[in-house]
């Protein structure tokens, strides 16, 4: 079988090569090229580096590696999306965009098509029943990115093999040590992938700039502060409001008027809610309920974490689907997306965006 594996330096996509040639194959390494490095002045990320470390792994197993550009790809398809909704006022998933379009989307299209299967470093499994290929979420509930797989397509999913997802995060690290990998000691990648060292509201202020707006307290409307743009903020925000007396959070946004609307906790029904209300459903494999009337038991996650939530959805009036979770959640951010499993927490079956 023909593998193509996907390696960024890190940890967890170099024990995978270890791994695929234990288990007899002869991956083809692909490194990736997606950061903004020599593109508007960026030249912080840490490429070279990385390719130098993928580089030693291809030598160390007899790996063939091609380094490869999806730089323009990237920027057209999820640089552009995370501007454009944050300049609409709501939080974007850059890596959710990034796995679904450019991994598994642009990739496939160019180099994936000549090759069985793509092997990764994510922290998933996969399920087959009746013939069908489900993702599956991987042993480690701690580094599960089930999540961040949530847009991917049945096509996409069928021909994705995730080595790691067997293993705990300790368990993968003391591969990478025993095996002598660069990346043994390396820390998790922090952040999203193309921006590199650079801070996130420098990047924002890079192509939005500076608004001067009020910061209103939702339960009184006195005015309690000043910001400097609402695309700098997000629902369920905690830090970097630059005010005393908090804790305060981020409860809504006038994206006309520029401004922002805060509670410290007075009211805490401003601050959670139990209906998340859902559009543009992604079914990963296939739609598991078709048309109903009634409401479906599901877990589900409307943030990266390990804590899966359970709830009861429902088709809308709005052509789309609502979850009714059984306990109050904080922040739940327009723009983001509920990311739904069946009962088990085993299987992911998609995902809407949160509206």
């Amino acid at each position: 079988m023909e593998i193509a594996a996907l390696v960024s330096g890190g940890v967890d996509s170099s024990v995978v090569v270890h791994l695929l040639k234990e288990a007899g194959y002869e991956p083809v390494i692909f490194y990736i090229r997606i950061g903004m490095e020599d593109r508007d002045g960026y030249v912080d990320c840490p490429a070279e580096e990385d390719i130098e470390i993928t580089a030693f792994v291809a030598k160390k197993y007899g790996c063939r590696m091609e380094v490869v550009s999806l730089q323009d790809e990237y920027w057209e398809k999820v640089v552009s999306y995370t501007i454009d909704t944050v300049k609409r006022g709501l939080t974007p998933n850059p890596d959710i965009m990034c796995n679904r379009d450019i991994k598994f989307g642009c990739f496939e299209d160019k180099w994936g098509k000549d090759f069985d299967r793509t092997a990764t470093g994510h922290y998933a499994t996969t399920t087959v029943i009746d013939g069908k290929t489900w993702l599956s979420t991987a042993r480690d509930t701690i580094k599960d990115q089930t999540d961040f797989l949530c847009r991917i397509t049945n096509l996409q999913v069928s021909k994705l093999m995730f080595p790691i997802g067997h293993l705990l995060k300790s368990e993968v690290r003391s591969i990478a040590m025993k095996q002598n990998l660069p990346s043994a000691y390396r820390k998790d990648s922090q952040g999203i992938c193309f921006l590199g060292k650079i801070n996130y509201n420098s990047f924002i202020e890079r192509y939005l700039g500076q608004r001067e707006g009020e910061i209103i307290e939702l339960e009184t409307g006195h005015v309690v502060g000043r910001h400097k743009g609402y695309w700098f903020h997000t629902i369920g925000q905690r830090k970097g409001l630059g005010m005393s007396g908090g804790p305060w959070f981020v409860i809504q946004k006038d994206v006309e008027k520029n401004i922002i609307y805060v509670s410290n906790g007075y009211d805490p029904e401003a601050q959670y809610g139990k209906t998340i209300n859902l559009q543009e459903f992604n079914f990963i494999t296939e739609d598991v309920w078709g048309e109903f009337s009634d409401a479906k038991e599901i877990m589900f996650k409307v943030r990266h974490t390990p804590d899966f939530t359970s709830g009861r959805i429902s088709r809308n009036a709005a052509a789309g689907y609502t979850i009714e979770s059984e306990k109050k959640i904080q922040g739940i951010a327009p723009g983001q997306y509920a990311v739904v499993y069946d009962a088990d927490k085993r299987l992911c079956y998609g995902s809407g965006v949160i509206v």
